[in-house]
C-alpha cells in the first residue's frame, strides 16, 4: 500500500518499533523487501538481539538491492528461489498442453482467463516494473529487444544481433539482459566444459523463466512453424523444471548445457555430487535412431552419465543405454 510504503522509506527505524512492540510475534515477513533496501540495516541490527524472530524477506528484483549497496545480511540468511509451479505439485492438475501454451506462473495457473491473465502480467508487471524502478529510459526499445530475444529461448542469444535488431548498441542490450536476470525473469545456462575431450563453444543458452511468458513475447505468423515455437516451449519446460528441481531439492546440483564446436548438443546436463544426468528434449511422438546419437556421443566420453531422452510420445524404452521417457512422466518425476 502507498502509505505503508511512504513510511517505511522515510523511518525504515519504523519496523524497529513494530517488531519490540509485537515481541510475542515471532515470525516477520517483509514482502517486495527491494522497494525499501534501508530495511535491510533494521533487520540486521534486530537479528543481532539474538531474539527469537524469524524473518521472511521477499522480492522480484535483486537490482535495486545492488545499486544501493545496502547491507545483503551476508552469512546471516538462507538465500531461496521460488519458481513457477512444478507438475509434481499440481500433480493430478498438471496439464502438459496448457502449461506449453500459458506456462505455470501460480496467478495464471489460478486464473479463469489464463490466457487474459498472461498478458496481463507481461503488459503490467514487467513493462510497468521496468519503467517504475527506472531502469531503462526507453521501454519501447526494451519491449523490441523482448521480442528480439523470445526468437532466442532455448538457444544461444547472439547479443550482436539482438542489437542490430532492436537498432540499439550491443552494450544495451547486455545492459537489458542484466535487467532481465536481476527481475528473475531469465537466465543464461553455461555450457558443460568438466573433462572436456572435445572441444566446445563457450556461449551460455538462454531462457525465460516460464514458458508461458516466452508463449506471449514470440510474435508469431504464417511464416511461422509451429514445430519450432512448441520445441522451444517444450524445452524451455523442462528447463524451468530442472531449475526449480535443483533449488528445491538438490543445491548441490548445477544445471548446464552440452555443445561440441562440431555442432553435438545435448539440451541440459545436471551434475552434482551424485547426479549426473544427460538430457535431450525432443517436440516429437516418434524417436528415430539419429535422436539419440548426440546422447551416446556424449556417454562415450561421460559413461558415468545417466541418459535420458525425454519426448512427447507415451511409451517409456530404453534403447541402446538411453532411457526414453515420456514428457508428462519425467516432470511429474521432479520433487
Amino acid at each position: 500500500m502507498p502509505d505503508i510504503y511512504r513510511t517505511y522509506i522515510s523511518r525504515p527505524e519504523r519496523l524497529r518499533e513494530l517488531v519490540h512492540a509485537n515481541a510475542d510475534k515471532k515470525v516477520i515477513v517483509i514482502d517486495e523487501v527491494q522497494k525499501a533496501p534501508e530495511l535491510l540495516d533494521v533487520v540486521h541490527s534486530l537479528m543481532e538481539e539474538k531474539r527469537d524472530w524469524q524473518f521472511v524477506l521477499t522480492g522480484s528484483s535483486a537490482r535495486k538491492l545492488k545499486k544501493t549497496g545496502a547491507d545483503l545480511l551476508a552469512g546471516r540468511a538462507a538465500l531461496k528461489y521460488l519458481h513457477p509451479f512444478m507438475a509434481a505439485e499440481l500433480k493430478q492438475q498438471f496439464n502438459l498442453e496448457a502449461a506449453l501454451k500459458y506456462g505455470m506462473i501460480p496467478v495464471v495457473v489460478d486464473s479463469g482467463n489464463p490466457a487474459a491473465a498472461l498478458q496481463a502480467y507481461v503488459d503490467l508487471y514487467i513493462r510497468e516494473e521496468v519503467q517504475m524502478e527506472g531502469l531503462t529510459r526507453n521501454v519501447g526499445n526494451f519491449s523490441r529487444f523482448l521480442e528480439a530475444a523470445s526468437f532466442s529461448h532455448g538457444s544461444v542469444l547472439s547479443v550482436t544481433n539482438v542489437a542490430r535488431e532492436c537498432v540499439v548498441e550491443r552494450k544495451v542490450v547486455e545492459g537489458y539482459l542484466r535487467i532481465l536476470e536481476d527481475l528473475l525473469l531469465a537466465v543464461r545456462i553455461p555450457v558443460f566444459t568438466k573433462r572436456a575431450k572435445r572441444a566446445t563453444i563457450q556461449h551460455p543458452k538462454f531462457y525465460f523463466y516460464d514458458t508461458g511468458l516466452y508463449n506471449v513475447l514470440r510474435p508469431s505468423g504464417p511464416l511461422d512453424k509451429p514445430e519450432e515455437i512448441g520445441g522451444a516451449a517444450l524445452e524451455g519446460l523442462v528447463a524451468q523444471h530442472l531449475r526449480a528441481w535443483i533449488d528445491y531439492s538438490r543445491p548441490d546440483c548445477r544445471l548446464y548445457f552440452y555443445r561440441t564446436s562440431a555442432g553435438s548438443e545435448v539440451d541440459f546436463i545436471v551434475y552434482g555430487r551424485d547426479v549426473f544426468w544427460a538430457v535431450e528434449v525432443k517436440n516429437s511422438v516418434r524417436i528415430y535412431s539419429r535422436d539419440i546419437k548426440p546422447l551416446k556421443a556424449f556417454g562415450k566420453d561421460y559413461p558415468e552419465a545417466k541418459k535420458v531422452l525425454v519426448y512427447r510420445g507415451r511409451e517409456k524404452l530404453l534403447i541402446d543405454e538411453v532411457l526414453i521417457e515420456p514428457c508428462e512422466d519425467f516432470l511429474l518425476s521432479l520433487n
